[in-house]
């Protein structure tokens, strides 16, 4: 399921059942990462949010919700991070997918693609994070 198109991930509703305060700032963040059906610049963000927010302050808000794992960022080829919703059951990590279109430079989270991957650490390693990236064309874009 999509957290754009649900109604039981509202922004206050994520906050607060994080243990975290549901300030203004916060909200219209993550209302715009919610809201979004695929992860965004922080240029995007703030266009999105039309100025309510200033540039510093918005970085700051996308840091925090990175930070309690609300949200995770994803750096492209282009070296330009992108943010997006974490689904709740990514709490404590972030393991699911993306797809980077090659045309439109977009990236999607791939929320429901299984993550069980074969793969064997060294001893005493153990894994945090996984970032795998499929590239190729999107929707959109093939149907141009």
């Amino acid at each position: 399921m999509s957290l754009s198109h649900s109604p039981l991930f509202r922004p206050e509703d994520i906050l607060l059942a994080a243990g975290e305060r549901a300030t203004p700032a916060r909200c219209a963040v993550l209302g715009a990462l919610l809201a979004a059906e695929r992860a965004l610049t922080h240029l995007e963000i703030g266009a999105r949010l039309e100025l309510q927010l200033n540039r510093v302050t918005l970085y700051r808000v996308l840091e925090w919700l990175v930070q309690h794992r609300i949200a995770h960022k994803i750096v492209d080829e282009d070296r330009v991070w992108r943010f997006n919703a974490s689904p709740p059951a990514e709490t404590t990590s972030h393991r699911h997918a993306h797809f980077r279109c090659k045309r439109c430079i977009s990236v999607t989270c791939l929320e429901n693609m299984s993550t069980t991957f074969a793969l064997s650490l060294p001893a005493g390693f153990r894994s945090q994070e996984v970032d795998l990236t499929i590239s190729g064309i999107c929707a959109a874009c093939a149907g141009k």
